[in-house]
């Protein structure tokens, strides 16, 4: 780093003490639980997907769940004559638990960066940032893909975080036997969307997955269909091939995200989502927990590397509250149709 650059990281580095409460940032240390809260509320801002979805810090590192789905039916008569009245639960928590794992978040920024940022004069807002950017994609995408925490994980392998903690596509898989997580259609292995296979569009396609919902949960008002990019485009390309030789038509299609609903759902397509994947729930049925008194960090100059190293942990997980408020598709077995050939 030149000195400019020096002098305005060692100013960084001594506010982030002050606000961790510590002496130095150089050394390891423990993010208290109230500042660890505000330290992933900031992490939040940074991706509209985590901002609709529950982010909770729990105790221990395994427990039970904390949130659950509200049960749709608790009204009752009761025959006080010969029982006591009986107060029920409302909350439905599908399989109960939750378990925690460490995940490492340590980022590098090269002293080049770093002098490049320094002649801004919110360079200290652009550092933290950069971080809580990188940090945010990483725990989003991690959430679709994640398969399982192995003890040591592998990047080059598991370039999505596959390897890095359960998310909430593989928590679907898992239960009830994958009940309600479509893995084929009329072709082993395959998913077929488009005219000529299971689903002769993507609207077909939400209607029949709807359908694996646990019946009291269909005509709930706050489902969501999460779709991929490619399902979307394939979507437009359809309506263009059938409607893009009417000029006002080809306009609406050209300028408008595919506007309509889809099984009479809403659509939102989450940062990281996978291009083929189709998912229902409710923003509130997904959430991602903590440990509150697990956070660890430690900032440091590292001169035989030229750069700003960044050094944060946390025991996380991903939870789907209620699974039979949830059903998706395979993405990675989904097939669109181009130029005749299912691919």
């Amino acid at each position: 780093m030149n000195e400019v650059s020096k002098q305005k990281y060692l100013a960084f580095c001594i506010a982030m003490a002050t606000t961790f409460g510590v002496a130095s940032v150089a050394e390891t240390f423990s993010v208290t639980p109230t500042v660890a809260q505000t330290l992933h509320d900031k992490i939040v801002e940074e991706d509209t997907f985590l901002k609709k979805i529950n982010v909770f810090p729990v105790d221990e590192m395994k427990g039970e769940k904390v949130y659950g789905s509200v049960s749709p039916v608790v009204g009752k008569r009761t025959d006080t004559s010969a029982n006591d009245r009986e107060p029920i639960d409302p909350l439905v928590l599908g399989d109960k638990d939750y378990e925690c794992f460490k995940t490492e978040v340590d980022i590098a920024i090269k002293y080049k960066t770093i002098d490049t940022w320094a002649k801004f004069p919110d360079f200290q807002e652009r550092y933290a940032k950069w971080v809580r950017q990188a940090v945010a994609m990483a725990r989003v995408r991690c959430g679709w893909y994640g398969l399982t925490a192995a003890a040591v994980t592998n990047p080059v392998t598991n370039p999505n975080g596959e390897d890095l903690n359960k998310g909430w596509f593989q928590i679907m898989r898992e239960y009830n036997g994958g009940a309600q997580w479509m893995e084929e259609g009329s072709v082993a292995g395959e998913i077929r969307i488009g005219e000529g296979g299971d689903y002769p569009n993507l609207d077909a396609a939400a209607h029949d997955l709807k359908q694996k919902l646990d019946p009291i949960y269909r005509e709930r008002n706050d489902l969501v269909l999460m779709v991929g990019s490619d399902l979307l485009a394939a979507d437009k390309a359809a309506l263009y091939h059938a409607q893009g030789s009417t000029p006002s038509e080809k306009e609406r299609i050209a300028n408008e995200k595919v506007t309509k609903t889809y099984g009479g759902m809403p659509t939102d397509t989450p940062s990281g989502f996978p291009s083929r994947g189709l998912f229902i729930t409710t923003y509130a049925n997904l959430s991602w927990y903590y440990q509150d008194s697990s956070v660890r960090r430690r900032t440091i100059d590292n001169p035989k590397r030229d750069r700003i190293e960044d050094y944060t942990s946390v025991n996380d997980c991903y939870v789907v509250e209620n699974e039979e408020l949830a059903a998706g598709f395979e993405f990675a077995n989904v097939k669109i149709k181009e130029g005749g050939v299912w691919v």
